[in-house]
């Protein structure tokens, strides 16, 4: 399905790579289990999210490897582990990460079982399908995909080849939100009429200077799959530190805000409605958008979005939270706080014999719970994909400024084949899926 090609210098080069890493590691570095136990792991993508979440697995699994097209941050990550690693050694000496800059090299590593994905968004689905093709389990930063038919590949993939895929949806693993969603669920604010998903918004900027390619960063594989463009710094992340990139405001490589955090947020909307397996059958918004610049992607926005079942999904700028609204009162919650009116509702318990959500309190942990027992993580790639699609749809409307219809089960606009040209992007040569 990822259509590329492995040189013969590359496989035995990630072949040699694989045999030059430890393959016993002493208990007391990496746990209680036995070495042969340890979930290994290779990282793609080791920026500012990426490292964090890199972190968040170190004492879990055994990091065997990293990769990033920039070779700064590669080595930086590499660095972190062997560190850590060596902490727990207790002698200062831990030699078992190597770094990559070809994702295809760390995939075909058989000694890895799985993969955090972490890579601009534009980047998310080529290393993910071929990552499941592989036979390797995957942990992907949100949003899943940069289009609806790249989720859908992926998706399809995920699921031919048997593997376990958890989106960064961590919103899934914290008790406010399955609370609110398990009381709208469960008929506490009476019938369910609209969901309100408010999110914050990103500044434009100015033209940018072309400027030289930084040593050490493969622009072109950066670029990989979107269209050719000069390098300039604000394009792609900055080259000290770890500061918020560029590329999350272009829409090239991002859907803005509306798919960054609309991911998160759309997901709880989904959730408390019901719908995490479909979508809207209409969709409308509008939006603001700088003049010029670099930054390209939306400014204040009004989106309202029609479900099957009646129930208006409404997106707007502002601060940020998911608020459900019925017929007898209402829910809002967001990181850190939930409220409800009445206030009495927080008092109640949801029943056994109600409707009772999935219980996740550790996004990572659950991740790896699943890739031991296969089970369906919390956060799914079937649910991670049709909370992406909201906010592509909603992106698309806020660009044609006019009602669009929707068909959740076929995945593609009703009669409207301007919306479906839009919403597919071309890859460029020599990637494809």
């Amino acid at each position: 399905m990822v259509q590329f090609r492995l040189t013969r210098r590359g496989f035995l080069r990630a072949a040699a790579a694989a045999v030059a890493a430890p393959s016993v590691v002493p208990c007391s570095v990496l746990g209680a289990d036995a070495p042969s136990n340890q979930i290994t792991m290779g990282c793609i993508g080791v920026g500012r999210q990426g490292s964090g979440n890199m972190q968040g697995f170190l004492d879990r699994v055994r990091v065997v490897a990293v990769c990033d097209v920039d070779a700064g941050r590669a080595q930086a990550a590499k660095q972190t582990v062997e560190r850590r690693y060596a902490e727990r050694l207790g002698n200062g000496v831990y030699k078992g990460c190597l770094a990559y800059s070809d994702f295809r090299d760390l995939l075909a590593r058989r000694d890895i079982d799985t993969c955090l994905i972490c890579t601009p968004d534009h980047w998310h689905t080529l290393p993910a399908v071929a990552a499941a093709q592989a036979g390797k389990d995957m942990y992907i930063e949100k949003p899943l995909t940069l289009t609806v038919p790249e989720g859908r590949v992926l998706s399809d993939a995920v699921r031919r080849y048997g593997r376990v895929l958890q989106v960064g949806s961590q919103q899934r693993s914290d008790t406010r939100f399955r609370t609110a969603c398990e009381l709208v669920r469960n008929g506490r604010i009476g019938k369910l009429h609209t969901v309100t998903v408010i999110l914050a918004t990103d500044p434009g900027c100015g033209p940018e200077p072309t400027m030289p390619v930084p040593d050490g960063l493969d622009y072109d594989f950066w670029l990989g799959p979107a269209p050719l463009a000069a390098y300039t710094e604000k394009r792609v992340h900055p080259q000290r530190g770890y500061g918020r990139p560029g590329w999350l405001r272009i829409t090239d490589y991002s859907g803005g805000m509306m798919t960054g955090w609309g991911a998160h947020h759309n997901d709880i909307a989904h959730w408390g409605m019901g719908t995490e397996y479909t979508g809207p059958v209409e969709i409308e918004g509008t939006a603001e958008y700088p003049k010029d610049g670099l930054w390209d992607v939306h400014g204040k926005f009004h989106v309202e979005a029609r479900y099957a079942s009646g129930v208006r999904l409404v997106m707007h700028d502002g601060s940020d939270g998911v608020r459900f609204e019925g017929s007898d009162g209402w829910v809002f919650v967001k990181r850190g706080r939930l409220e409800t009116e009445p206030k009495s509702i927080l008092s109640e318990t949801v029943g056994p014999e109600e409707t009772r959500l999935y219980r996740s309190n550790d996004h990572k942990g659950n991740f790896l719970d699943c890739v031991r027992t296969r089970a369906e993580p919390v956060a799914n790639v079937e649910i991670g994909h049709r909370s992406a699609t909201v906010c592509h749809l909603a992106n698309i409307a806020m660009r044609l400024r006019r009602k669009l219809a929707w068909d959740p089960d076929r995945e593609s606009f009703v009669d409207d084949a301007e919306a479906d040209r839009i919403m597919v992007r071309t890859m460029r040569s020599p990637w494809t899926l």
